[in-house]
């Protein structure tokens, strides 16, 4: 009777055991079940969510479930206006960019005839008439009015132009252009008056020459090569750069006079000012025009060239240069394009001042 209990309590036992080992297979295999069947959707969950960029985290999936929608994300340029990263900042306008000028823009015609005549007395008649006054004219950087046979460079003191204040506080400063002139008078007396002076000469023997306290010697020449990309490029010496690349070595933003007497050079030279900007950093501009032939690189027939000549001081004048002194040199040819016919001579030294500056 014994025996027969315990094997009774032993079935009894290994029964419960079974269905316990039932009820947790059964258990194992609905939860299996759930997640598979709950994948497909988690998936597209984190497919569908939005994330920064730069976030980690959604790369690493236990399941692959194919889906017709996608998420690509792609980092916005700052170039658009925002930041860098492009977060918290509100975009920016952006304008277009001023259109590259090769050329300056001609004035129309004087005439429909095109004729040399009528281009002749426009442009004499526009050299020879100040645009403006100026009470405090100083010729060759002496005060005094005294009669020199050297070339009357002129510049006007009057307060208007603050270039007096500019010397008074011996803050000014004066670039010389020239090719082999012995006339310094100017150079010298700016320099005593308190002027910073660069002359640039490619004759002179040394690269650099220091004379006195603030007068500079620099073995430059100035260039005025158009820099267009599709002209093939000038073999150049390495003493030849243009006025901007000068005022950016020598860390100068302003020039208060540039005195330039190029021996026909002028044209390109003041040309290229304009087109590259590098005229509005100028104060005071004293210049020797030579009208006995076109100038170097200046081509086209007589009436084209001083059409070219006229339409130079016209985008001066919209760049607020006004005329104030203009002088006809005597001891010159009295000759206009190889011709004699017009009462003019082949040098004027003219002084605009920019009335920007005031």
């Amino acid at each position: 009777m014994r025996g027969r209990e315990v094997r009774m309590c032993w079935r009894v036992c290994t029964l419960r055991l079974l269905a316990l080992c039932l009820a947790v297979l059964l258990c194992t295999h609905f939860s299996a079940e759930l997640m598979r069947r709950s994948g497909p959707s988690a998936g597209l969950m984190v497919r569908d969510t939005v994330k920064e960029p730069g976030t980690e985290g959604h790369s690493r999936r236990t399941e692959e479930v194919p889906s017709k929608r996608q998420v690509i994300y792609v980092r916005r340029s700052s170039s658009r206006g925002g930041s860098p990263g492009g977060h918290g900042s509100a975009p920016q306008k952006r304008y277009p960019k001023a259109p590259i000028r090769w050329h300056i823009d001609l004035q129309p015609w004087a005439s429909t005839s095109h004729s040399l005549n009528d281009e002749a007395s426009r442009f004499l008649n526009y050299i020879t008439k100040s645009q403006i006054s100026c009470s405090q004219i100083v010729k060759n950087g002496v005060k005094e009015k005294t009669e020199s046979p050297i070339k009357p460079w002129t510049i006007c003191l009057d307060n208007k132009f603050n270039l007096a204040q500019q010397i008074r506080n011996k803050q000014c400063r004066v670039y010389s252009l020239g090719l082999g002139e012995d006339d310094n008078l100017f150079e010298i007396n700016m320099a005593n008056n308190g002027c910073e002076v660069h002359r640039f000469d490619p004759s002179i023997r040394s690269a650099h020459i220091h004379e006195g306290e603030r007068l500079w010697h620099h073995r430059l020449s100035i260039d005025w090569r158009d820099p267009n990309p599709a002209i093939a490029s000038h073999n150049l010496h390495s003493n030849t750069k243009k006025l901007g690349i000068i005022l950016n070595e020598f860390g100068h933003s302003k020039v208060d006079v540039l005195k330039a007497d190029m021996e026909s050079a002028e044209w390109k030279i003041l040309e290229n000012l304009i087109l590259e900007g590098v005229i509005e950093q100028i104060g005071q501009l004293v210049l020797e025009i030579h009208l006995h032939w076109p100038g170097f690189e200046v081509s086209g027939n007589d009436s084209t060239v001083v059409r070219y000549w006229y339409s130079l001081f016209k985008e001066l004048e919209r760049k607020d240069f006004k005329l104030f002194y203009t002088f006809k040199d005597l001891s010159k040819p009295q000759m206009f394009l190889r011709k004699e016919d017009y009462n003019a001579s082949s040098c004027y030294i003219l002084s605009w001042a920019n009335t920007r500056w005031t």
